[in-house]
C-alpha cells in the first residue's frame, strides 16, 4: 500500500473536521443524533466555561478545552449519548472596555453616543468579531455541538437571566442597599469582592501627628513630638496615627484603638482636630483594630475603607465622602485638594503635613493594594447604593452538597478551599454601572410622591402597581457577568422552559438539539475548569444550580492548574514567555499541541511547558505514522482479508511474541481506560506513550519483522492491537489517528456486502476498545521480559565494548536450567535481527576474554577474542570511566546543594537523580568489561 513518508497536520486536520461534521457526529439529543437512537444510551454531558467573546485563544483555552475534548472522545466512544454545548460569553466590562477603546480612537466616548447607540455598537462589534475563539476552538479539534452554541446574550438566555432574578427578587433574596464596594475609576463600576485581583506593591506608612482638643478648644500643636506622644498622666499633646493613604485623612471622623491596648485606655473619648481640616473627632475603642499595626492608633475614615465602615456602623460615626467615583477629590476634602486627583491630593497632602510639622516620620512599607481584575486600575473602596444577593441560605446549601460529595472534585483537596468560601460567604454586590448587559429588570415610577415601590418583572410593567402612572422607567445598572454565567448549566437547556413531554422523552428531538433537553442532560457529567475561578464561578453554579433545579449542576469538577514556562514562571507577553497554541498548531501540528496539554497536566497543578516540549510530541506523531505505514505495506487485502482481522480487537493468537503483545495490550486498554474514568487524562497518555512507543513499536514490531517476508500472511494481532492503539490515542490525538484508521479500512477491504461492516466509517464512533481477560498469557509474557532483558543487555555489551555495527558476534549461555538454551534457540531469529548474534551454545564455563551480562541466575557470555583491540578499549574504557566518575561527583555536588534543590524545577532535579543512577551502572559495568580486557 503506497502511503507518503511523513504525515501531512494541515492537509488532513480540516479534511477530517469537515469529515465529522458533515456525518454529525458531534450532535447530541434526547433522542440520538440524526439517523440514531439513543434509547440505551445514558448522557454524558460537559458545558464550556464559555470565554469572552473578545477573547482569542491562548495556551490556557487550549489546556482547557483539549481536556475537555479529551474526555468527551472518550465517553462517546465508550457509547455514552455525549454531549459538549459551546458558547461564549458577553464579558461585560472587559468587552465594553474593547469598544470603549475603539471609540476613544475615534475621538469619541460612550457617554457622547448616548446608551442606545453605544449598545448599536457593542452588538455591531460582536457580530463582527465575537466568533473568534470559537472558530479556534474548532481548528483545536473540538468536538463541540456546534448546534447548540449559546451566548450569555441571547434572546433565551437574558429571558432565563432576567427570570432568575425576579425569582431571587420575590423569594427576599436580592435587596438594594449602601454598603461599601469594590469601586473601579476606570471602568467606573462596582466589582464584587472575588474581581479584585491583590497585588503586593511598594509603598509608604507615614506617622502623623493628630493632636488633642485642649480645654480652650484650641488644638495642642507645636507641642513636644517624643514618640509616639504618649505618656503616664495623659497630658501629652497628641495620638500618632500611620497610614498608607494620607489623603484619606481629609475624611476622618475618628481615631480608634483596640480596647485592650493599655497605652491608649486613659485616651478612649477624648477630642482630636483632624489635621489640616480642623474637624473635631473621637477617640474610639473598637475590637477591630490591630494593635501591631504602626502605633496601635489607627485613622477612621468610613467612606472609604470597608474596616473603617464597620467600625463607624458600630459607633455611630458619620461619613465624609472625600473621594469619587472618577478617583478625584470632592468638595468635602476642603479647599486646596478638591477636584485634585486621588494621588496628586496625596502629594500635597503629604507635602502640607510636613510644612505644619504634622509628620513624625516615613517608613518603606510593602503592602497589598487590591486592583480591579479587567483593566486592573488600583480599586477604591466606596459606599454606594448597589443591589446584592443574600448568599447565606444558598451558600449553606451548596457548601452542604460538596460535604456530602455530591459534587466530587479532582483532585479531592479542592472541596475544601470551596467549602470554605461558601461557609464564609458575603453578600454579593450584583450591579454593575456599565450598559454591556443584563440591565437589572426592576422598574420604578417617576412618581416619586405617591409611595410606590420598585417592581421586579421580566418585561416592562404597562402601569404603577399602586399609582397606575404610565411613566415607568428601568433600573440603569447591568448584572454582574457571573451572574449570568452562574445559571450555564441549565439555561442552555431551555430553562426555565420545563415542559417534560419535550424535555425528557426527545419528541421532535433529532433536529441538531433545538429541543433543549433539560431534565435528559440536566445534572451535567464534569465541570473542567481551572482553579482560578473556583470561586468566581464553580462554586456560584452549585449555589445557583440547586436554588433554582433542586440539584447540583454537576457530578464532577475536574480542576486543572495554569500553564507556566519551563521556569515556573506565569506566561505574559512583558517576559516573551508566551507559548501561542495558534502557531504551535501551524509549526507542529494539532495533534502535538493536544498530547503535550494532555501529558502534562495533572489536576489541581500547574503545568510546565516551553515550544521545546512540542517537538517530543511530534517525534511521537512521526513515530506513531511510520508505526502505520510498516504495517500497512505490508498488509493488503490479499495477505490480511477483512475475515481474518477482528473489529472487536485482538482475538487471540497461537506464537508467544503475538499472546505477549496482546496480553500488554490488554493491560494498556486496562489501565488507561481506568486512568480517563477517574479523570486522569495525563496518566491515560503517558500510559498510550510508553505502551506503542517501547512495546509495540521498539519491540513487537522489531520481533514480528523477521516473520515478514515478502509473500507471507501478517499475523493478525499486528493489525488489530494497532488498530486499538488507535482507538486509544484518538480522544488526545483525533487527526492523526482517522488518517491513519481510514487507510487501515482501505488496507483491509470492504466486506462481502461491499461496505466497511463492522469496521465503523470513522473511528470517532469505533466503540472503546474492551479488556479480554481471557488473553493474559502470563507464561508468555514472562517468556519475553527475559528475551527482552537479554536483547537489552547484548546492546549495552556492543556499545559499551565499541563492537563494530556491523560485526556478527556469539552467544554463550552458562545455565543450571536445561531449558534456557531451548527457550534461546526459539528466538536465535530475532537475535540476529536485532542485535547480530551470529552463533549460540551452551556451555558450563565462562570463555576467556568474554563480556558478561547476568539475567537472574543465568550467564550471558559475549567471547570478544578477535572481535575488538583489547589494549585500544582498554584505554578507551579507562578514559569512558574517568569521564562518567567526574560526571558522577558533578551530579552528586548538584544534589548535595540545598540551594540548587530549593530553586531549580522538580522535574529537573529528577532528572539529575535519575541520570546519577544510570551513571552509577554504567560505571560498574565498564569497570567489569576493564576486568574482561586486562584479563582479570
Amino acid at each position: 500500500m503506497d502511503i507518503p513518508k511523513t504525515y501531512n497536520p494541515e492537509e488532513a486536520e480540516q479534511k477530517w473536521y469537515d469529515f465529522w461534521q458533515a456525518r454529525n457526529y458531534f450532535i447530541s439529543a434526547p433522542g440520538g443524533r440524526p439517523g440514531q437512537t439513543s434509547e440505551n444510551k445514558k448522557p454524558f454531558t460537559i458545558v464550556i466555561p464559555p470565554p469572552n467573546v473578545t477573547g482569542a485563544l491562548h495556551i490556557g483555552h487550549a489546556l482547557n478545552n483539549t481536556l475537555q475534548d479529551v474526555i468527551t472522545r472518550f465517553r462517546r466512544m465508550q457509547g455514552y449519548n455525549a454531549l459538549w454545548v459551546p458558547g461564549t460569553d458577553h464579558g461585560g466590562i472587559a468587552t465594553q472596555n474593547v469598544v470603549e477603546r475603539l471609540l476613544l480612537a475615534e475621538g469619541k466616548t460612550r457617554q457622547q453616543l448616548g446608551r442606545e447607540k453605544f449598545l448599536e455598537k457593542m452588538w455591531q462589534w460582536k457580530n463582527e468579531s465575537g466568533d473568534t475563539i470559537l472558530n479556534q476552538l474548532k481548528r483545536l479539534g473540538c468536538s463541540c455541538d456546534w448546534t447548540r452554541t449559546k451566548f450569555t446574550m441571547d434572546d433565551d438566555m437574558s429571558l432565563a437571566v432576567m427570570a432568575a432574578f425576579v425569582q431571587l427578587y420575590n423569594n427576599g433574596l436580592i435587596y438594594r442597599g449602601n454598603r461599601m464596594v469594590n469601586w473601579c475609576p476606570r471602568c467606573q463600576t462596582a466589582l464584587a469582592d472575588i474581581e479584585v485581583e491583590h497585588k503586593e506593591q511598594k509603598g509608604n506608612l507615614w506617622y502623623i501627628l493628630y493632636h488633642f482638643k485642649m480645654d480652650n478648644g484650641r488644638s495642642g500643636i507645636g507641642g513636644s513630638h517624643d514618640s509616639g506622644g504618649i505618656n503616664e498622666t495623659g497630658d501629652t499633646p497628641y495620638v500618632v496615627v500611620a497610614t498608607t493613604r494620607p489623603e484619606t485623612m481629609l475624611g476622618d471622623t475618628a481615631v480608634a484603638v483596640n480596647p485592650g491596648d493599655e497605652r491608649y485606655k486613659i485616651f478612649i473619648g477624648r477630642k482630636l482636630i483632624l489635621p489640616l481640616v480642623g474637624r473635631e473627632i473621637p477617640v474610639v475603642a473598637d475590637e477591630l483594630v490591630d494593635p501591631a499595626f504602626g502605633t496601635g492608633a489607627v485613622k477612621v475614615t468610613p467612606s472609604h475603607d470597608p474596616v473603617d465602615f464597620a467600625i463607624a456602623e458600630r459607633h455611630k460615626l458619620p461619613s465624609v465622602i472625600v473621594i469619587d467615583e472618577k478617583g478625584k477629590m470632592t468638595k468635602h476634602a476642603g479647599n486646596g485638594y478638591a477636584g485634585l486627583d486621588r494621588y496628586d491630593c496625596r502629594k500635597k497632602v503629604v507635602d502640607d503635613l510636613y510644612a505644619k510639622g504634622l509628620i513624625e516620620k516615613t517608613e518603606d512599607y510593602v503592602h497589598s493594594v487590591g486592583t480591579c481584575y479587567r483593566c486592573h486600575t488600583v480599586i477604591e473602596p466606596l459606599v454606594s447604593e448597589q443591589w446584592f444577593l443574600s448568599t447565606k441560605e444558598i451558600a449553606t446549601t451548596a457548601a452542604d452538597a460538596v460535604k456530602s460529595g455530591r459534587v466530587k472534585f479532582y483532585p479531592e483537596s479542592w472541596a475544601s478551599p470551596c467549602i470554605d468560601w461558601l461557609e464564609n460567604l458575603q453578600d454579593w454586590c450584583l450591579s454593575r454601572q456599565i450598559w454591556w448587559g443584563h440591565r437589572i429588570p426592576v422598574w420604578y415610577c417617576k412618581n416619586k410622591k405617591t409611595g410606590c415601590k420598585p417592581v421586579a418583572s421580566v418585561t416592562r410593567p404597562p402601569k404603577c402597581p399602586v399609582c397606575s402612572g404610565a411613566e415607568i422607567e428601568q433600573d440603569p445598572d447591568v448584572l454582574d457577568t457571573w451572574f449570568s454565567s452562574a445559571l450555564w448549566p441549565f439555561t442552555v437547556f431551555g430553562w426555565p422552559d420545563r415542559n417534560e413531554e419535550k424535555q425528557v422523552s426527545g419528541n421532535g428531538g433529532n433536529d441538531g438539539g433545538n429541543d433543549g433537553g433539560l431534565r435528559y442532560y440536566y445534572p451535567t457529567s464534569v465541570l473542567v475548569t481551572g482553579y482560578e475561578i473556583l470561586y468566581l464561578w464553580v462554586a456560584r453554579m452549585i449555589m445557583m444550580g440547586l436554588k433554582f433545579m433542586g440539584d447540583v449542576p454537576f457530578r464532577n469538577v475536574y480542576i486543572h492548574g495554569i500553564v507556566r514556562d519551563i521556569h515556573g514562571k506565569k506566561m505574559s507577553k512583558s517576559l516573551g514567555n508566551v507559548v501561542d497554541p495558534l502557531e504551535i498548531m501551524k509549526q507542529y501540528g494539532t495533534d502535538s499541541l493536544r498530547f503535550v496539554l494532555t501529558q502534562s497536566s495533572t489536576a489541581g497543578r500547574d503545568i510546565q511547558i516551553s515550544e521545546d516540549s512540542f517537538t517530543g510530541a511530534r517525534n511521537f506523531c512521526n513515530k506513531i505514522w511510520n508505526a502505520g505505514r510498516f504495517i500497512l505495506m505490508n498488509t493488503t487485502q490479499e495477505n490480511a482479508p477483512r475475515q481474518d482481522v477482528s473489529p472487536d480487537g485482538p482475538s487471540g493468537a497461537s506464537d508467544p511474541v503475538n499472546r505477549w503483545i496482546i496480553s500488554r495490550y490488554n493491560e494498556c486498554v486496562s489501565d488507561v481506560t481506568r486512568s480517563f474514568e477517574n479523570y486522569n487524562p495525563a496518566e491515560a497518555s503517558r500510559r498510550l506513550y510508553d505502551f506503542f512507543w517501547s512495546e509495540f513499536c521498539d519491540w513487537y514490531l522489531e520481533l514480528v519483522k523477521p516473520r515478514l517476508a515478502p509473500g507471507t500472511k501478517p499475523p493478525s494481532a499486528l493489525l488489530e492491537v494497532f488498530i486499538g492503539c488507535l482507538r486509544m490515542l484518538h480522544p488526545i490525538m483525533p487527526y492523526i489517528t482517522e488518517e491513519l484508521y481510514q487507510k487501515v479500512l482501505s488496507a483491509v477491504g470492504p466486506d462481502e456486502s461491499g461496505q466497511n461492516g463492522a469496521f465503523p466509517e470513522s473511528i470517532m464512533i469505533y466503540p472503546w476498545p474492551s479488556v479480554k481477560n481471557e488473553m493474559a498469557y502470563p507464561d508468555d509474557v514472562r517468556e519475553l521480559r527475559f528475551i527482552m532483558e537479554l536483547i537489552t543487555n547484548i546492546r549495552i555489551i556492543r556499545a559499551e565494548m565499541n563492537v563494530p555495527v556491523k560485526q556478527t558476534i556469539n552467544m554463550v549461555v552458562l545455565s543450571h536450567d536445561n531449558r534456557v538454551p531451548d527457550l534461546i534457540k526459539k528466538y536465535i531469529p530475532n537475535l540476529k535481527f536485532m542485535c547480530r548474534v551470529d552463533g549460540f551454545s551452551a556451555a558450563g564455563t565462562k570463555p576467556a576474554r568474554s563480556a558478561v551480562t547476568v539475567i537472574g541466575d543465568i550467564e550471558i557470555c559475549i567471547p570478544l577474542e578477535g572481535i575488538i583491540d583489547f589494549a585500544k578499549e582498554s584505554a578507551r574504557l579507562t578514559k569512558t570511566i574517568a569521564a562518567v566518575s567526574r560526571d558522577i561527583e558533578i551530579l552528586g555536588a548538584k544534589l548535595s546543594n540545598e540551594k540548587f534543590l530549593s530553586r531549580a524545577p522538580s522535574q529537573e532535579v529528577q532528572k539529575i537523580r535519575d541520570f546519577s543512577r544510570q551513571n552509577e551502572d554504567k560505571l560498574n559495568r565498564l569497570k567489569k568489561y576493564l576486568e574482561t580486557l586486562e584479563g582479570k
